[in-house]
């Protein structure tokens, strides 16, 4: 089975509202509601993997007045959340539901519990009506692969993945072609986008400068963009390529993380990943002389890359997947923009790999803007030192000969050599939000 860029382009890249892993338990819990009748919520029981639960514990949820938590979530979810719209799921929500919400769960009524399996997990249950009716979500975010009332199976449901692409298995497909490519075939893949494609692509770029701009207008959450973009305006930091992709990025971070109620076009199932890959393309875009259709070309070099790293390492681990993933996709795109061909493209990537393999995910909150902004600088910074010959080789730890594997050395590192961090990960940050004793 192959691909064409549209083809990944569709499974892979979508508008989002909030941060992915709390939306996708309001996305369970909006589904679970939908089956049952009117009246009020009598009880909510979510069930997550512990990296859902690690990236649900501080993001703010759109839409709130600085709210967080997978209960929350949940909740809102069930009151006022429509699933039809996936992963905007939250859209609809108005501030009488976000008040219902929290009338919910200081009575209780939402239970979080985490199952000791790692994998993209979603189960919700919820009770209304005299019924009772369960959400499954599995591989991907928005993947709803089960729906059931009163413990009866509810089949050929709209909202239920149909078999094909965009489902676990379509996933799994696509995921297994992507790990056969090399960054040679990707590359002569985002040459093939038609003008569908290229406006879709236009549609990426805007929604995400848009947060970009939000962000560096109002400078929410951390506020590390609009203080990237004050030093420069002072003369502390000198306004090159490097700190336009630092500022961008981490701007339209302080607004995601923050909770600011506007879309992010996601890369490989994450918003944050679609920042990552999308925003420092544009910052070089705005410094070289490039056709609008090579621009848009390396930002789908970019997704296909974010893509191609995210199948080897998995949708969620311990290591920061803007960092490595998008930040490889970005680095990439900034190389073929600088007019690059393969050997520096695959040594941007080898670069950026080696200078940001050690980054952890510790959990989705207002401080990703400063890793936001760290790779996307780097990515840039990556792609110009490979443009001067620079290139990270076999003898600099888990770098290989060539981009391909280096990447597979960083699948292995992050599904079997990370597991246990990603549970002291997860313990430290229950720790902190335990009282201490005494």
């Amino acid at each position: 089975m192959s691909y064409s860029v549209k083809d990944v382009l569709r499974m892979e890249v979508a508008p989002a509202l909030g941060c992915t892993e709390p939306v996708a338990v309001s996305l369970a819990a909006a589904a679970a509601a939908s089956l049952l009748p009117p009246g009020e919520v009598r009880a909510v029981t979510v069930r997550v993997d512990p990296n859902i639960y690690k990236n649900g514990l501080a993001v703010r949820i759109p839409g709130t007045p600085n709210l967080a938590g997978l209960d929350t979530a949940a909740a809102l979810g069930a009151l006022g959340g429509d699933p039809a719209r996936r992963l905007e799921v939250l859209d609809p929500v108005t501030p009488a539901v976000v008040e219902e919400a929290m009338r919910l769960t200081a009575r209780g009524l939402v239970q979080v519990l985490v199952r000791d399996q790692f994998g993209l997990h979603v189960q919700v249950t919820v009770s209304r009506g005299g019924h009772e009716a369960e959400a499954l979500i599995t591989g991907t975010h928005d993947n709803l692969v089960s729906l059931s009332r009163d413990g009866r199976p509810v089949e050929r449901h709209p909202l239920l993945r149909k078999p094909g692409p965009g489902n676990t298995g379509g996933l799994a497909d696509l995921e297994e072609w992507l790990r056969g490519l090399s960054l040679a075939d990707l590359a002569e893949l985002a040459c093939t986008v038609d003008q569908e494609d290229l406006e879709f692509l236009e549609e990426c770029v805007r929604v995400n400068l848009l947060l970009a701009d939000y962000g560096l207008e109002h400078g929410p959450g951390l506020g590390v963009g609009r203080a990237l973009a004050r030093l420069a305006d002072r003369g502390m930091l000198g306004r090159d390529m490097v700190l336009s992709a630092r500022m961008l990025t981490a701007a339209a971070a302080d607004a995601r993380m923050s909770g600011v109620k506007m879309p992010a076009m996601s890369s490989a199932g994450s918003g944050s990943h679609g920042l990552t890959a999308v925003l420092p393309v544009c910052a070089v875009r705005d410094f070289v002389d490039a056709t609008p259709r090579r621009a848009l070309e390396a930002v789908a070099l970019s997704h296909l890359v974010t893509g191609y790293v995210k199948a080897h390492t998995g949708r969620l681990s311990a290591l920061c997947g803007c960092s490595v993933a998008a930040g490889s996709g970005a680095t990439a795109g900034a190389a073929y923009l600088l007019g690059g061909g393969p050997e520096q493209m695959a040594a941007a990537m080898k670069n950026l790999i080696e200078d940001l393999a050690g980054v952890i995910c510790d959990g989705a909150k207002l401080g990703c803007a400063l890793k936001l902004g760290t790779a996307a600088g780097t990515a840039v910074q990556a792609a110009l030192l490979a443009m001067q010959g620079v290139s990270a080789g076999p003898d600099d730890g888990i770098v290989a000969a060539t981009p391909e594997q280096t990447t597979r050395n960083l699948g292995v590192l992050s599904t079997q050599g990370m597991v246990e961090t990603d549970r002291t990960i997860l313990r430290l940050l229950l720790e902190k939000r335990t009282p201490a004793r005494g």
